[in-house]
């Protein structure tokens, strides 16, 4: 599979401050990625790098094959832990608003069979993600969780070439996130998404990640704290079997970052994983 995302050594400093470092990824096509890691290593960092939020100090990122632009268009679709959600719109509208600023992005509306298309194609999201009942409600009149599925809705009406999430179940009840976690692995499934999620739960990762990734700090020089970075310090590829396996082995509680209660400890092995074993 060829790489939707490279990241070629890149570093993230700000003064004498090293936030990221050596951070060399590819991210391959139809690939879910999770990204766990104690607080302060770097996760958030990470995920406005892939934004364009923040310029790496070095090294490079590609989105296929070409420079990552700055802005965050129509190629990456993000999903955050608050509903971005406009409350003013109704459901319908919020999930047309995507389409409307990238037809006519001086006005923001659409008239005639362009908006008849965009509103079919809305109402098709919407019913992918389980809101075809909810067409005309406002975000007032919503749960948390129909909330965070229009956030998707939103997120995914431009078909992006990589889908960000960012702690995107996190202020959830655990019922709620267990339809979330249905719900976003069918839709990585019949759209052949690409996914970076980057959470604290690490049975989270393990169960919805083709892929895991740890972020931590290696080197510490209690003399400068500032002097070294976090970087990848596991890197671990998962098949069906390997994720169950995975999920089963950690134990209750383990909601949680690395070093957390009932979590495995940072800078330990998580799980051994049979690399050898296909899909």
């Amino acid at each position: 599979m060829s790489a939707v995302l490279a990241l070629s050594n890149v570093w993230v400093e700000y003064g004498d401050k090293v936030v990221l470092e050596r951070i060399n990824l590819d991210i391959e096509e139809g690939s879910f990625l999770s990204v766990i890691g104690p607080s302060g290593a770097g996760k958030s960092s990470l995920l406005r790098l892939v934004l364009g939020q923040t310029a790496p100090t070095r090294g490079r990122i590609m989105l296929d094959d070409a420079p990552l632009k700055p802005e965050c268009g129509p190629d990456r679709g993000v999903v955050f832990q608050r509903y971005s959600v406009f409350s003013h719109l109704t459901v319908l509208q919020n999930t047309m608003f995507g389409l409307e600023c990238a037809e006519a992005p001086f006005t923001a509306r659409l008239f005639g069979s362009r908006r008849r298309a965009a509103r079919e194609k809305a109402a098709e999201m919407l019913a992918a993600v389980g809101l075809e009942d909810s067409l005309d409600l406002y975000p007032a009149q919503m749960s948390g969780g129909m909330q965070q599925r229009l956030a998707i809705a939103q997120a995914l009406i431009k078909r992006p070439r990589i889908l960000l999430l960012d702690e995107p179940f996190g202020a959830l009840d655990p019922g709620i996130r267990a339809d979330m976690h249905a719900l976003i692995t069918r839709l990585w499934r019949e759209y052949g998404l690409t996914i970076l999620m980057v959470t604290h739960d690490i049975r989270e990762a393990f169960a919805l990640g083709t892929r895991v990734l740890t972020l931590d700090k290696p080197r510490i020089d209690p003399h400068a704290p500032q002097r070294f970075g976090a970087t990848v310090i596991y890197d671990i590829p998962l098949t069906r079997k390997t994720r169950e396996d995975g999920a089963k082995a950690l134990p209750d509680g383990s909601a949680g970052e690395p070093g957390s209660k009932g979590a495995p400890p940072a800078g330990g092995p998580i799980i051994t994983i049979d690399r050898n074993h296909n899909n």
